[in-house]
C-alpha cells in the first residue's frame, strides 16, 4: 500500500508537474521563451538558448528561479503576457481532480504548497480551476524562501500548522522531497512522469506515483 490513509490528515501538494503537466512550463521556459527572446534581440534561436540557458542555471534552488518578475527584469521580457498567451496549454494532470474530490470527501486537510510565483498561481488557477479544492494555496514566495530550504518548512509549519506524522507530501522535485524527508514530513511521493511528452524519470528513494488511482482513498480505507 503506497498510502496508508487512516494515518493522513493533511495533504500537501505540488503543482506543477504534480497537479499539472509539466510539459506547459519545459516548453515554455526551454522553447517559447528564448523565441521571444531571440525575436526581441535580431538573433537566432540557438544564440537565444546559448545566452539564456547559463542565466536559467545561475538562479536554480533560489525563489528568483520561480520568480517572473526577475525574469521579466533580467530576460527584458513580459513573463505574464508571454504565460497568459499561451495558458490554454496548461492541462491538468489525468485524475488528479478526481483526487482531489477524494480527499475532499474524506475530510482531510489539503493543501497546495507550491514555489510558482503569485503571479503565475493566479494564470494556473484560472485555467486548471484548481483552487477551489484546497483548503489553502500557499506560494513560497509568501513564505520567503523556496521549498529546497528547510526554512520554507519551518515557516510553512509556523502559519499553518499540521502534524508532520500525519501528512502526506506529493511533489516531482528530488530536492524538494529530500528537503521535506529531513524535516520530518512522514510520508512522501514522487511522481514518475510529471511531463506527458518526456519519458518517466528518477524518483531516487522515494516510491513513484504513476496515477492517482493508484492511491485514490475510499471509504473505509
Amino acid at each position: 500500500m503506497m498510502v496508508d490513509w487512516t494515518k493522513i490528515d493533511t495533504v500537501l501538494l505540488d503543482m506543477d508537474g504534480t497537479l499539472l503537466d509539466l510539459s506547459f512550463d519545459n516548453h515554455f521556459w526551454l522553447t517559447y521563451v528564448p523565441y521571444c527572446f531571440a525575436c526581441n534581440n535580431d538573433m537566432d534561436i540557438e544564440t537565444a538558448r546559448n545566452h539564456v540557458f547559463p542565466i536559467y542555471r545561475s538562479a536554480e534552488g533560489t525563489l528568483n528561479w520561480y520568480c517572473v518578475d526577475y525574469w521579466s527584469r533580467i530576460l527584458s521580457l513580459d513573463i505574464v503576457a508571454l504565460k497568459n498567451r499561451v495558458s490554454h496549454n496548461i492541462r491538468v494532470r489525468p485524475n488528479a481532480i478526481e483526487f482531489l474530490l477524494a480527499l475532499r470527501n474524506r475530510g482531510l486537510d489539503v493543501r497546495l504548497v507550491t514555489n510558482a510565483h503569485q503571479k503565475t498561481l493566479k494564470i494556473k488557477m484560472q485555467e486548471s480551476a484548481l483552487s477551489r479544492h484546497f483548503d489553502e494555496v500557499i506560494s513560497a514566495h509568501s513564505l520567503g524562501a523556496p521549498k529546497e530550504d528547510l526554512r520554507f518548512w519551518t515557516e510553512l509549519e509556523d502559519r499553518y500548522p499540521f502534524d508532520r506524522n500525519r501528512t502526506l507530501f506529493i511533489d516531482d522535485s528530488l530536492p524538494v522531497l529530500r528537503t521535506a524527508r529531513g524535516f520530518g514530513i512522514a510520508s512522501l511521493l514522487g511522481v514518475y512522469q510529471p511531463d506527458s511528452r518526456r519519458p518517466g524519470g528518477d524518483t531516487g528513494e522515494f516510491e513513484a506515483l504513476r496515477c492517482f488511482t493508484d492511491i485514490m482513498p475510499f471509504d473505509g480505507d
